[in-house]
């Protein structure tokens, strides 16, 4: 084997070397089952991003498979009958969920409510989206739910298990893609999934098996061999995806899946998430984007500075709003209060919103009286810079709600 052939096996081996090696590092953090003592070591409440740990196994059987732990006796006897609700529907069930930070600024202490007291279930086989804008509280909450960051407040169950009682079990029954994915830029996508699959205990021949059958459903085949430095960021994406499915999981967590990838890369990764859903796994999504939550998620819950305002499917809050939205734009916001006067108290409109210098009517048969708008506003010599004539979308459903639209906060 000449020198070009070996860099590439030799930077796998290294890599492996690294990854077992911070597992064996968490295990020894992790001893006498204390998560906070691991946490704190860390300095973060975090994983490193994209890889699916499951926990810590006893000192005394460092070398034992993932499989062969939570097939160990002593497990089986003294945890698995403790809080297990294998018969629930619901993969996810919340109790007012609540996470505070302090923050320290300049000196400083103040209490920052990141998630307040949320209550929401996620049925098995459902696609559920956490909409809001940045500073919701979105990954927040995913992190909470995925044993990442511990509650403050509140209960939660995930796959049946209680969250503050058994993180273990449920790390063996979730995975976790984080916003930044965590892809060896020097393996190829072919080696990162074959290394994930190792850490949780599959064999050579279960792994190899599970990555063909992971470049087959989700397209991956014409570029599985090449390093990941060389990918698009739609191509990393997907593995990304991928690398959270390996161990076959009963629950999926996509933190903001399509963050940064053009409108193609976007639906096409959008297009791997329901084929992993078809395979029947469940799937809790976070997003701001308003597209992505309407063309995914069976059911949406809307946050809004931690606080959940609205669940239901895309179609239900939409309905909502009645009729149509005419949407007019000002040079002013004085100018845009001045409509708002004029036109507030018309029989055919149902209701107004002003944000900042627009105005949004949601009236009955939009069509026919968006000439009598436009006609009266000129008699006024009111002079609109925008005007638009739309079906709600599940921005107006959130601007109705908070008052501010997710477009608005983005900006």
């Amino acid at each position: 084997m000449d020198t070009s052939q070996a860099a590439p096996f030799i930077q796998f081996l290294i890599a492996i070397a690294i990854a077992w090696g911070s597992i064996y590092i968490g295990r020894l953090l992790s001893k006498g089952g204390s998560q906070g003592n691991l946490n704190k070591t860390r300095g973060k409440d975090s994983y490193p991003a994209s890889f699916e740990l499951p926990g810590a196994l006893p000192e005394q059987e460092l070398s034992t498979s993932v499989e062969e732990y939570f097939n160990h006796p002593a497990f089986s006897a003294s945890q698995a009958s403790q809080s297990y609700l294998s018969q629930s529907l619901n993969m996810i069930e919340t109790h007012n969920l609540s996470k505070t930070f302090i923050s320290k600024k300049k000196g400083k202490r103040s209490v920052v409510e990141a998630v307040k007291q949320i209550n929401f279930s996620v049925a098995r086989g459902e696609i559920f989206g956490l909409l809001g804008p940045n500073g919701a509280g979105k990954t927040t909450t995913m992190r909470m739910l995925a044993t990442l960051v511990t509650p403050t407040r509140g209960t939660a169950a995930i796959s049946g298990w209680d969250l503050s009682a058994h993180p273990k079990e449920i790390r063996r029954d979730i995975g976790y893609v984080s916003q930044v994915g965590g892809m060896q830029r020097e393996t190829t996508g072919r080696e990162n999934l074959l290394l994930q699959a190792k850490l949780y205990g599959m064999s050579n021949f279960e792994a190899k098996a599970r990555v063909e059958e992971l470049l087959t459903l989700l397209d991956l085949r014409a570029f599985a061999d090449r390093k990941t430095g060389t990918y698009s960021g739609g191509q990393r994406r997907i593995f990304d995806l991928a690398s959270g499915i390996v161990h076959k999981p009963k629950l999926l967590f996509l933190d903001e899946p399509s963050t940064g990838l053009d409108p193609q890369n976007r639906a096409h990764v959008w297009e791997q998430v329901k084929k992993m859903h078809d395979e029947g796994t469940t799937i809790f999504v976070t997003t701001h984007y308003l597209e992505e939550a309407d063309a995914l998620c069976d059911r949406v819950a809307i946050v809004d500075e931690g606080t959940i305002v609205a669940i239901g499917t895309p179609e239900e809050l939409k309905r909502q709003i009645a009729g149509d939205i005419i949407s007019l734009e000002f040079e002013t916001p004085l100018l845009a209060e001045e409509v708002l006067a004029l036109l507030g108290s018309s029989a055919f409109i149902v209701e107004t919103k002003k944000e900042n210098t627009s105005v949004h009517l949601y009236v009955d048969k939009g069509n026919e009286n968006l000439p009598m708008i436009m006609s009266t506003l000129h008699k006024k010599g009111i002079i609109s810079t925008s005007v638009a004539l739309s079906r709600p979308t599940l921005d107006d459903v959130f601007l109705k709600l908070t008052g501010h639209s997710i477009r608005e906060n983005q900006q």
